[in-house]
């Protein structure tokens, strides 16, 4: 089956930098899917959509993020990226990527999430 893969999360200072990796096996070619996407879950609250890109490299950031996330993929590597600048406290949570796999029901296929921590 279709398999997401995360790496990349961890522990920063508030302005620090850091980039989130999502490889997705042969079953699930980035360039084949409806759309690729990362969210994040803040503690108490729902998941959000933080960013979304197209196989043409079309891209969606929610508010918080524009200016200072950055997605992107390779389609040879079959790797979706969140390059996280500037990062704030605000932006501490658990962030999952995910594949629209083109079956009507959007993002259905989801990594493991990983951890980013923004503390002084």
């Amino acid at each position: 089956q279709v398999e997401l893969v995360q790496s990349g999360g961890g522990s920063v200072q508030p302005g620090g930098s850091l980039k989130l990796s999502c490889a997705a096996n042969e079953y699930g070619f980035i360039s084949a899917m409806c759309g690729m996407a990362w969210y994040r879950q803040i503690q108490g609250q729902e998941r959000e959509l933080v960013s979304t890109i197209t196989a043409d490299g079309a891209s969606t950031y929610d508010d918080s993020v524009k200016g200072r996330f950055t997605i992107s993929q390779d389609l040879v590597k079959n790797i979706l990226y969140l390059q996280m600048d500037n990062l704030k406290t605000e932006d501490t949570t658990v962030y999952y990527c995910a594949a629209d796999l083109c079956t009507g029901w959007g993002y259905n296929r989801w990594g493991q999430g990983i951890q980013v921590t923004v503390s002084s």
